[in-house]
């Protein structure tokens, strides 16, 4: 295990800033997933502690060592940095067998061949391809192509792996299966790990701890479940969760309330942002928590229904209230019709 320790990191790619001044505690046998859309700067932050990105400003700790520091200009090459890495390309080589992929970084580091015999073996069984050493990229599944490309960064025992997207090239079901080996793998290793996706079911699945990035910058830090149920920005809050957002303002706060106008009508919710009387403001309720109400009442909107989708146990609904489409779901079907949505004070966010 190896603790990592990011300070102040900023990273330039021609004229375009891409981290800004990033700083990050990771600790022993932590997996961290690294959350946010296309461009957020998550994988060149991973790139940056694996030594294939060179920031202009920062340091980077890896337990006791130093790897790199841009004012002491120290800058240790990736091959010495001692990391897994495991990418969203499998990167394996096609013509070697599956033993020889991952036995590849313990040639070069000249292990004994007994040594290398072993771990190969052993590694192997770890992730559930024991017996699989003699075949070819070729004639594995998609799944078992990401393992070998897992056993071959856990196989000389990094105290850091790095995981690019690996997920990314799997289907939906194998995705599932994978997210659930991958992390009780790393967990009986002791491993410590960072791990970038763009998927926020994949990183609440098998983080320990989110790091949610936007425009090189640290949005939200904590565990999945603090970014899910207590999110510090509408960034935050509506990058996690399927959600409803309804444009207002704001009218009256009443402590850690706030009453947002909506059209002609009104909500109570909790307040989330700093705005006060007459502010514009959003707010968000997940899709799950708007639920149904036999009639009017508080918090309360009167809701006609303009379509509905069957996905997989539940219905989804789409409803137009108060001029803006909102989004619920049931058990059953629902019959054409007006309805009244009930939004729960403590389940609307106000920012």
């Amino acid at each position: 295990m190896a603790r990592l320790f990011v300070e102040d990191l900023h990273v330039r790619l021609g004229a375009n800033d891409i981290l800004k001044g990033i700083t990050a505690d990771f600790r022993d046998g932590e997996v961290v997933a690294l959350l946010g859309r296309s461009g957020s700067g998550k994988s060149t932050l991973l790139r940056s502690v694996a030594g294939l990105e060179t920031p202009v400003r920062g340091r980077i700790h890896i337990g006791e060592r130093t790897v790199f520091d841009a004012a002491a200009k120290v800058n240790l090459p990736p091959e010495r940095r001692d990391l897994g890495l495991v990418f969203q390309s499998y990167a394996l080589w096609p013509h070697k067998t599956v033993f020889d992929n991952v036995a590849y970084g313990l040639r070069l580091r000249k292990q004994p061949r007994e040594q290398v015999e072993r771990a190969v073996r052993e590694v192997l069984q770890g992730v559930g391809l024991e017996g699989y050493g003699d075949r070819f990229p070729s004639q594995l599944s998609g799944g078992q192509q990401q393992r070998v490309a897992l056993a071959r960064a856990l196989v000389y025992g990094p105290p850091l792996v790095l995981l690019d997207e690996p997920l990314s090239n799997l289907d939906a079901k194998l995705r599932e299966e994978a997210r659930v080996w991958i992390r009780a793998l790393i967990k009986r290793l002791g491993l410590t790990a960072l791990f970038v996706t763009h998927d926020q079911v994949e990183a609440m699945a098998i983080a320990d701890r989110i790091m949610l990035l936007d425009g090189g910058r640290m949005v939200q830090d904590g565990t999945p479940e603090q970014l899910y149920t207590e999110p510090r920005s509408l960034f935050a809050a509506d990058f996690m969760g399927v959600n409803n957002t309804l444009s207002g303002r704001v009218v009256e706060r009443r402590g850690g309330e706030a009453r947002l106008q909506v059209g002609s009508q009104s909500l109570w919710g909790l307040r989330r942002g700093d705005g006060s009387g007459g502010d514009t403001a959003t707010g968000v309720i997940r899709v799950e928590e708007l639920q149904l109400a036999s009639g009017p009442g508080e918090n309360r909107l009167p809701a006609a229904l303009v379509n509905s989708i069957y996905v997989g146990g539940r219905w989804e609904h789409q409803f137009h209230a108060a001029g803006q489409t909102l989004r619920a779901s049931t058990r059953q079907v629902l019959a054409p019709g007006a309805y009244t949505l009930a939004f729960p004070k403590e389940r609307l966010w106000i920012f």
